[in-house]
């Protein structure tokens, strides 16, 4: 049955009951979509991959985007800080030969200075620059996309009210050129832009919100119902609930 045509109450419990492991988003497939960013940062980082001998995929989530190169290098190890996401990235890495570290987020990395000619990281929750640079080898890559400033803030304020420039800016691309560059290493490549996301039905906010967990911390559908059932007559009414996420592409060397 189309979503537009099931109930409220359906399309929560369906999302609310679906599994948010790893990083797979097929599951909004009909019921969301995002533009993607020009760059195509799987293929960009697969096309670094291919000539690295040794590479670290910080925070690989299920290890989806690192498990897509055609070819990893002869030393690759990952690191992810979720129990559900460890397990799911081993299984989907170890056949490839690459190794799974569980690694909190917030520690330092478990990895001697200048073990790695590339370091990459896809949507990292934070970037601990000084790690990044201590484990890169002279004349190392760092390459990186990361969720930019003020992203998705539509959804975000409707369930949270308006958000402080703070904290709406506390990703901006020149806060990590800054910080790159104070760890020592050399700016190559900085890209930024603007997305378009349609949510087309509540069920797809609801999943969104269980599976990006810093969006509307502690979210519950239990604890928004009221937002919800309102935000659901929204779309019934005006058509998909529209949001944008930014994104940028980093690139940096340390100097060899």
């Amino acid at each position: 049955m189309p979503t537009s045509h099931r109930t409220f109450e359906a399309l929560v419990a369906e999302a609310d009951a679906a599994s948010v492991d790893g990083w797979d988003f097929s599951w909004f497939e009909g019921r969301a979509t995002e533009e993607r960013p020009s760059w195509g940062y799987a293929r960009a980082m697969a096309e670094r991959l291919a000539h690295a001998s040794a590479a670290l995929d910080v925070q690989t989530g299920g290890g989806e985007v690192l498990v897509s190169a055609a070819e990893l290098p002869p030393l690759t190890v990952a690191t992810e800080g979720w129990p559900p996401n460890v397990a799911k990235a081993t299984a989907l890495l170890h056949p490839r030969g690459a190794v799974v570290v569980a690694s909190p987020e917030d520690a330092p990395l478990p990895f001697a200075a200048e073990a790695f000619d590339l370091v990459v990281s896809r949507h990292p929750v934070r970037t601990y620059w000084d790690e990044v640079a201590r484990v890169l080898r002279p004349g190392g890559t760092f390459f990186s996309q990361q969720v930019g400033p003020a992203s998705v803030v539509e959804v975000v304020e409707y369930f949270l009210g308006p958000q402080p420039d703070e904290i709406k800016n506390g990703r901006h691309p020149d806060r990590a050129v800054a910080a790159a560059e104070a760890a020592g290493l050399d700016l190559v490549d900085l890209r930024s832009e603007r997305l378009r996301i349609e949510f087309h039905d509540i069920g797809a906010v609801v999943h969104f919100l269980r599976k990006v967990i810093w969006m509307v911390p502690g979210f519950t559908v239990d604890q928004y119902r009221p937002q919800l059932h309102a935000l659901h007559k929204q779309i019934e009414t005006e058509g998909p609930f529209l949001a944008h996420s930014t994104r940028f592409l980093i690139e940096a060397r340390k100097p060899a």
